[in-house]
């Protein structure tokens, strides 16, 4: 492996790391050589875990409710000293909730907001001071297509996408100069749990899969790459930057 994209020797957190997206990445991670903490909201990320030590990585679980925002600095706390360091943090964990802008119920907007912006503020925050104080880092959040466009249906989470964006380009404006590289992934079209609803729709599943170019709906591998080159150095000098891994969605 190209030392450019060698993460060997590195820790990396993810969170949401138990299934789906945050499966995904958090095995690419251990593939390219990082040992990893998965952060998760249920008893355990087993399969994960198992993935990460068959690759001859060592993998650490936390689990806690990332919308309390009081435990969050013990998650970083927690994190950095299962493996001594840390160097990436991949801020994936979110929620959706699905009801038009009329309707929308007050506390799923807060609901959202709670887990999917402030946790994000929170967990950035904490990572970076450790990140700072060596020098180093990688932080990856996680955006959507709907850091870009307004969706039908998900006010909440296009408020908390948008955001994202704009959180990634704030810190990487403090932290460029410092070594700490903060950059998002704005995945397509995923088959994960949070577009079982689309994909069971048959009008909206045609309509989606009509506009990706690449034909198909995304999967967690496709999101290996784009998280390892963006935790590796070959992106040293790339910070601020949302990068879309979406069959080419928004170029349609």
């Amino acid at each position: 492996m190209s030392k450019l994209f060698d993460l060997t020797g590195k820790v990396a957190v993810v969170t949401g790391g138990g299934k789906g997206l945050g499966q995904g990445m958090a095995i690419g991670l251990a593939e390219a050589g990082a040992d990893v903490v998965i952060v998760t909201n249920f008893s355990n990320a087993k399969e994960t875990v198992e993935a990460i030590t068959k690759l001859g990585r060592k993998a650490h679980t936390i689990v806690a409710d990332l919308s309390d925002e009081s435990k969050l600095q013990d998650v970083i706390t927690e994190a950095k000293n299962a493996f001594g360091r840390l160097d990436i943090l991949v801020n994936n964990a979110g929620i959706i909730r699905r009801t038009p802008a009329a309707d929308h119920a007050a506390q799923d907007f807060h609901d959202v907001i709670q887990l999917n912006l402030k946790s994000v503020f929170f967990l950035c925050q904490y990572a970076g001071r450790e990140m700072l104080k060596q020098g180093s880092g990688k932080i990856i959040n996680i955006a959507s297509m709907l850091s870009f466009q307004g969706g039908i249906n998900v006010p909440g989470y296009t408020a908390s996408k948008h955001g994202v964006a704009g959180l990634t380009k704030a810190f990487a404006n403090e932290w460029a100069s410092k070594g700490v590289q903060v950059n998002a992934i704005a995945p397509g079209y995923m088959a994960t749990d949070n577009t079982h609803q689309l994909r069971e729709d048959p009008v909206r599943s045609k309509e989606i899969l009509s506009r990706i170019p690449a034909g198909r709906w995304g999967t967690p591998d496709d999101l290996k790459g784009a998280v390892v080159f963006l935790a590796s150095p070959a992106s040293d000098y790339v910070t601020g930057h949302v990068l879309c891994v979406d069959g080419g969605w928004m170029v349609r």
